[in-house]
């Protein structure tokens, strides 16, 4: 066997590894994201209920409770990434404001369906966290392959493309909590 045939089945060998590791990163991706996915559609089905809840016991803030329908809505109907996750972290801020006022009516935090809600969504929000790390580091490890010297070229060569992250996009959420202690 010449040695050009032997180089030419290792290099042959080494695109084709290459090729299948960003594929199976780029499905690693994808499937990361539809867990995120699942974990948002879990808290856009809660919605409904957690707003019907609160009308029932509280004819408050009107806007809030339109805000957070208005912003499930958007979310669902959202074409890329960076819009859908800038509305899910306004999302995150209306239900916050909605389970706060709503805390103004004590019948309201009695209600043992509401209690129940309020479990879910903090269980819901802890599932799109840990769900959130796993897609970004996914995205982390795939992009830093597809950026990497030789895998570049193949990247390059098959049109593979960077995914984004799935950032926090509210700088309250970035910053330290204080704490004061009376």
């Amino acid at each position: 066997m010449s040695t050009f045939l032997l180089v030419g089945i290792v290099v042959l060998a080494f695109i084709i590894w290459v090729f299948n590791l960003l594929v199976k990163d780029r499905n690693q991706v994808l499937a990361a994201w539809s867990d995120i996915d699942v974990q948002l559609k879990r808290r856009h089905d809660l919605i409904p209920q957690l707003v019907t809840t609160v009308k029932a016991y509280a004819d408050f803030e009107q806007a809030t409770l339109t805000a957070v329908t208005e912003l499930r809505s958007r979310s669902e109907a959202a074409p890329h990434l960076a819009e859908k996750a800038a509305v899910e972290d306004q999302m995150v801020s209306a239900i916050g404001k909605l389970v706060i006022l709503a805390e103004d009516y004590p019948d309201l935090q009695a209600d043992t369906n509401f209690r129940q809600l309020q479990s879910e969504l903090t269980e819901i929000e802890d599932h799109i966290q840990y769900a959130r790390r796993f897609y970004n580091g996914a995205v982390r490890v795939f992009n830093t392959r597809i950026q990497s010297f030789p895998n570049n070229l193949i990247a390059r060569a098959q049109r593979f493309s960077e995914a984004e992250f799935f950032e926090v996009q509210q700088t309250t959420e970035r910053q330290n909590p204080t704490v004061e202690i009376d």
